[in-house]
């Protein structure tokens, strides 16, 4: 039920061109859904619920906030990002108008009619990362429409434009009119941040989640696009202008399913590019007559108008006026940054005055002769708008270019006060520089978020460096993300997953520039070191391991070369390096030797969770290497320095030992200890996907699900099994967490899929794993999936420079891949979990020779596997070992006795009975009962 229960939720609500229908919270504009927040689709709500009477501040804060304490402000500004969105003002129409000191009222005539089935509504995910709609679209409906019906026939478009002409603009908006349209989605890449055109590839296959190849990055994309039919919308391309081509040319050619709309101030003279030049708004001449408002037809006279709205609730065009804004509206050329830039100032100057001011700087208008004509007025209105700021919004407009996303009040503060801006003034600053259009509104559902457009911040910045503030603006900036990581470490504990990422995520693009910068040479050393240590849970969070990776790196080399390094910060990015390694190189020296350094630095700091991690991560790096009572030993000195009492640290704790016995072979213990975990992960809310205390992460409850299921098969239940492995695969995949995703897809996924006969799921979930590894870099992995493909496909298995558990998961796919070391490690019990396994291959190998010489050596081997099987508590190991002896004993006569043997071994099972291994006993049993006769 919706609850504007007086709104008649069976009906349409409709005023000017839109439709609302109130129980599914959804605005459509000629039968497109409006995409609006959720936030402003609530006020909207409200206000039609008490259409013609005033609704105050209140009343509205309480409806569409009910949890939360807001301010006026934050009010203030949905409400004029809502009219904003609706081009409330255009043509003279208003919807939504302010009473002074009391509210807001919506005074637009309303009409009802019956509830119509709706047209089938684009699911949103296909919008993928298109911002919402922040402005009503003025003068341009016709080319969109043109360009909606060309891009899925010509495939490559490129729009052309001055700065401020509405590239993006246009862009976004018919990129939301073909949603629906592509089966693959929509999605968005803007340039504006980046700097290097190495870059791009990276930041593609981020977006398409797509793993990076090595080689040629455009081919390996193109191939990865072949069968994908979606949209890329390339925004900002003119400082990128090759690199862009030449990747266009290559996708386009190897996707056929793939369309481009690209916007740039220049053609991108690529190969089948379309170009589409955006003209300026169009306004009348001068002589044209006012009478009856001829004029407002004009695109540029009702951005004006709409825009001047905004600024100021009383303004009203009239014939008197019109002709003022005629020439304004030529003076600027027809720009709408400039137009918008222009009618910001009516909240200072009357209409008179403004047109005083433009007529006043004419001569600025036009100064810079090296620059288009349009370029250069966009220039002097931006100057000329700097120039009408009071200091103090100049000076917060020019620190703010230092950011590179978007960014909240709290951030715009920490980097703007200071010299010259006291904390008290920012708010009322910011709120000034977005009425005056120099400052755009990100209308979140939980906050407000605010971003400078390109233009307008590369202009910011040219003043910044003017000021000589730049230094000190970055450093600030680089503190802000350096408090923005610490609160993010601080939640990462008992904040829910999807929110943590919501909140932190987009922040990506500032911490990556305040490390670039931090990280060089002339770099603010200090707060980089201590950013790129605070940055683990964000990358770790977003699976980008490559990349904190190379900035860890960096900042290992400034802190080493350092007169006095800081230990507590070496510890840190000693346990980071770590883990970036154990990922991408496995259980080399140079991973044994970055942990036992960070054990070493944590006991000397006395950093007792510093050790924990440190203890932790060498027992990852013990089970990887296959020494598995070494890692047994590390999970005891875990639980040993463990804190009593900390409930965290006992779940780590627990997981920790489940790990060490079930590869050190006690499957009845690691069991029971599984089922408890799980049952306390499922009591506690899963707030914490991450088990902290440890020097490896993955999601706790997929990889508790992941052991318990190897576990689950072992044991003889080969379907719970299956369930068990499926579910945590789900869980990774819904969480969407790479490493987590490989984790289980190495240890369980393939494996156990394979054990069951599943060979078509093992072979997909084979690929699923090659190319999440290669897309989060996690060449471990990577590495075990090359060694299952030679299991699945009888190839002679790659050599590989460590043995581990690997090497002893591939024996028990393949029993000819069984070597004298790992046999060696079976007999003295060293192998673990599958020394039983082990053991029976090597029995096996002996047989396949058909040399009668050897059949003794291998009856001791399989009698010595029965007895591992049976003393670790692994049926599935006891049933393979029984059915070789058990045919073994056929061939020699002695049926009675393999009867005898395997019989009671199969009878236990109570599941899995199409599974390869039960169907080839059953086949025996069946075999030896005709045989020995009734």
């Amino acid at each position: 039920m919706s609850q504007y229960l007086s709104l008649p939720v069976e009906q349409t609500v409709h005023f000017g061109p839109y439709r609302v229908h109130p129980r599914q919270r959804l605005v459509l504009e000629g039968g497109q859904p409006l995409r609006l927040g959720r936030r402003a689709v609530e006020i909207l709500l409200v206000l039609l619920e008490h259409a013609g009477e005033v609704v105050s501040k209140q009343q509205l804060i309480a409806r569409v906030w009910p949890k939360s304490v807001v301010e006026d402000t934050n009010l203030r500004v949905h409400v004029a990002a809502l009219r904003k969105a609706l081009g409330d003002g255009q043509v003279g129409q208003r919807y939504i108008v302010t009473v002074a000191q009391r509210g807001y009222s919506f005074v637009a005539p309303l009409s009802f009619e019956p509830l119509a089935p709706l047209a089938r509504i684009p699911h949103p995910s296909l919008a993928r990362n298109l911002p919402l709609q922040r402005t009503r679209l003025i003068g341009r409906q016709a080319l969109v429409e043109s360009l909606v019906a060309q891009l899925p026939r010509k495939r490559f478009i490129t729009l052309v434009g001055t700065g401020g002409i509405g590239k993006t603009t246009v862009a976004l908006r018919v990129a939301e009119r073909l949603i629906g349209h592509y089966r693959d989605g929509t999605h968005l890449l803007d340039l504006a941040s980046l700097n290097d055109a190495t870059m791009i590839a990276p930041n593609l296959c981020a977006l398409l989640d797509l793993p990076l190849q090595d080689g040629d990055p455009q081919d390996a994309i193109a191939r990865q696009l072949k069968e994908r039919h979606l949209l890329l919308v390339i925004d900002n391309c003119e400082h990128l202008i090759d690199a862009i081509a030449q990747l266009s040319e290559t996708l386009l050619r190897g996707a056929p399913h793939l369309h481009i709309l690209a916007t740039s101030r220049e053609g991108l003279r690529a190969e089948g590019e379309h170009v589409q030049r955006l003209d300026a708004l169009a306004f009348p001449p001068r002589e044209m007559p006012i009478e009856g408002y001829p004029a407002l037809e004009y695109p540029a006279l009702q951005l004006f108008a709409e825009r001047a709205m905004a600024s100021r609730d009383d303004f009203e065009l009239t014939d008197r006026e019109v002709p003022l804004v005629i020439d304004i509206c030529q003076r600027l050329d027809g720009i709408p940054l400039a137009i918008e830039l222009a009618a910001g100032q009516l909240g200072r100057f009357t209409l008179e005055a403004l047109h005083r001011q433009l007529q006043d700087s004419v001569a600025l208008l036009h100064n810079d002769t090296g620059a288009a004509p349009r370029q250069q007025t966009l220039r002097a209105t931006l100057d000329w708008s700097f120039a009408l700021l009071t200091a103090c919004e100049q000076t917060c407009l020019r620190r703010l270019a230092v950011f590179m996303g978007s960014f909240n009040l709290a951030s715009a503060a920490a980097v703007i006060v200071g010299q010259h801006v006291a904390p008290e003034q920012v708010l009322v600053s910011v709120s000034q520089l977005v009425a005056k259009s120099l400052l755009n509104v990100e209308i979140g559902d939980e906050e407000v978020r605010y971003r400078l457009l390109d233009t307008t911040r590369r202009h910011a910045l040219e003043k910044l460096a003017e000021a000589g503030e730049l230094a000190a603006s970055q450093e600030r900036h680089a503190e802000r993300c350096l408090a923005l990581m610490g609160q993010a470490e601080n939640d990462w504990e008992n904040t829910p997953t999807r929110l943590w990422i919501a909140r932190y995520a987009d922040y990506r693009d500032d911490i990556r520039a305040a490390l670039d910068r931090g990280l060089g040479p002339q770099g603010s050393h200090a707060v980089a070191i201590r950013l790129t240590a605070r940055t683990l849970p964000l990358w770790q969070e977003l699976s980008l391991l490559k990349e904190h990776g190379l900035y860890v790196n960096k900042a290992l080399q400034l802190l080493r070369t350092s007169p006095a390094p800081c230990l507590r910060l070496t510890l840190a990015l000693e346990l980071a390096h770590a883990s970036f390694n154990y990922h991408t190189e496995g259980g080399t020296p140079t991973t044994v030797q970055a942990f036992a350094t960070a054990r070493h630095l944590a006991r000397h700091c006395q950093d007792l969770a510093g050790e924990l991690r440190a203890v932790s991560g060498q027992m990852t790096v013990d089970l990887s290497c296959g020494n598995y009572q070494q890692a047994l030993e590390h999970s005891l000195d875990f639980d040993r320095l463990g804190l009593q009492g900390d409930p965290t640290l006992s779940l780590s704790t627990q997981r920790l030992r489940v790990l060490a016995l079930h590869f050190t072979g006690d499957q009845g213990g690691a069991r029971r200890e599984a089922e408890q975990v799980i049952q306390r992960l499922a009591q506690s809310g899963h707030l914490s996907r991450f088990s902290h205390g440890f020097g490896v992460q993955y999601d706790q409850s997929v990889a508790a699900l992941t052991i318990l299921a190897r576990i689950l098969w072992l044991q003889g239940f080969a379907e719970k099994a299956r369930r068990t492995a499926n579910l945590a695969l789900q869980i990774a995949l819904q969480i969407n967490h790479g490493i987590s995703i490989c984790y289980t897809l190495a240890l369980t996924g393939c494996v156990i899929a394979h054990y069951n006969g599943d060979h078509p799921t093992a072979r997909e979930r084979l690929e699923l794993l090659k190319q999440q590894a290669k897309k989060h870099s996690v060449m471990l992995f990577h590495d075990w999936a090359c060694h299952y493909a030679c299991a699945f496909d009888g190839q002679p298995l790659e050599t590989s420079p460590t043995n581990g558990l690997i090497q002893d998961i591939a024996v028990t796919l393949r029993a000819d891949f069984v070597s004298p070391w790992q046999l060696e490690r079976a007999r003295s019990g060293a192998a673990g979990w599958c020394s039983a396994e082990i053991l029976r291959a090597g029995a096996e190998t002996l047989l396949a020779r058909n040399d009668p010489s050897l059949e003794e050596a291998a009856e001791a081997q399989l009698l010595a596997a029965l007895n591992v099987a049976r003393r670790h508590n692994g049926p599935a190991w006891e049933l393979r070992s029984a059915t070789s002896l058990a045919r073994l004993w056929q061939r020699r006569g002695q049926a009675q006795a393999a009867q005898e043997l395997l019989g009671p071994v199969y009878r236990r099972f109570t599941e899995g009975f199409d599974t390869p291994d039960l169907l080839e006993a059953g086949a025996l049993l069946q075999t030896l009962a005709r045989r020995l006769g009734p």
